[in-house]
């Protein structure tokens, strides 16, 4: 599982820090008329989300999480600061299933 673990703790880091680049880029383009930022962001946002749910499920499917679980966990990339939230409470969970199971 701690293979699986790393590519999803990766990807909800960039994602999380491409999204509030992208809050900026919708707050200039909107706010100020600028839309280029955004005309570059919003894409590679777009794809690199694309990898963090493959990335989740993934993790979910080897951790045999619930689908509502999995579904909580791939809404994190959508809000500004809740992919480092869900990115921190995941790889807690993960790292104590092993223990749990060792018990």
């Amino acid at each position: 599982m701690e293979s699986a673990l790393k590519p999803f703790r990766v990807l909800a880091y960039v994602v999380g820090v491409m999204l509030l680049i992208l809050c900026v880029a919708m707050v200039l383009r909107y706010g100020f008329g600028e839309a280029s930022l955004s005309k570059i962001i919003a894409p590679i946002h777009g794809g690199l989300y694309m990898l963090y749910l493959v990335a989740v499920m993934n993790l979910g499917m080897k951790a045999r999480w619930a689908w509502p679980y999995m579904l909580g966990v791939m809404l994190g990339g959508t809000v500004p600061f809740l992919s480092f939230y869900v990115e921190r409470r995941v790889t807690q969970r993960v790292q104590a299933a092993p223990a749990a199971a060792e018990a």
